[in-house]
């Protein structure tokens, strides 16, 4: 074949007879701009091994209400637990099942949430609150987003859905943050808030 020189370069007859017609080739339209002009290698989208197929496989063969039936187990398992051990009973020398509590003598974020659970579920409110002021506070708000996401997924209940914000979950957290400080003080009225 002859090569037939053109402005992109040598091209055989056939490419240059394409040109001819009004059609470019494709190997000579110039790339777009802001486009490599090497263009990346496609690879192939790795296969689920095989416990991920048995998951999956589960997943799909499951009533559709399995999920909240376990997630309410696993509810009941921690508020059962935390019924058996009574953790307001504990000596007063005992040493604290809290990590941070018993390397540093800090109150954690979550410190005193699992006393106020108990006293919440013996309907001692003003106990509850002390032990864990945000936890009292939250409560009712993540039953009710359990409540309406399980009813949704087993029942297709369509109850109001709360709406919150981005915004409103930072000023929650700020308020925890603060809170976890607040309770760690040594100051005569942040010391009532010492679990």
């Amino acid at each position: 074949m002859i090569d037939v020189t053109s402005v992109d370069g040598p091209q055989s007859r056939a490419a240059a007879a394409t040109d001819a017609a009004g059609q470019r080739s494709a190997a000579a339209a110039p790339p777009p701009p802001g486009w490599p002009v090497a263009a990346a290698p496609v690879y192939p989208a790795p296969q689920p091994d095989r416990l991920t197929r048995f998951v999956l496989r589960l997943q799909q063969r499951a009533p559709r209400w399995v999920v909240p039936l376990a997630a309410l187990g696993c509810i009941g398992a921690g508020i059962g637990y935390t019924l058996m051990i009574d953790p307001t009973r504990s000596t007063p020398d005992a040493a604290p099942t809290c990590l941070l509590k018993l390397t540093s003598g800090l109150d954690c974020p979550g410190c005193g949430g699992t006393r106020a659970l108990w006293y919440l579920l013996h309907a001692d409110l003003p106990a509850a609150a002390r032990h864990h002021l945000l936890l009292v506070f939250a409560l009712p708000f993540l039953a009710y987003l359990f409540v309406a996401w399980a009813g949704r997924q087993a029942f297709g209940w369509r109850l109001p859905e709360l709406r919150i914000s981005n915004k409103l979950i930072g000023v929650f957290l700020g308020a925890w943050l603060a809170f976890s400080v607040a309770r760690n003080l040594p100051w005569a009225p942040f010391t009532a808030l010492y679990v």
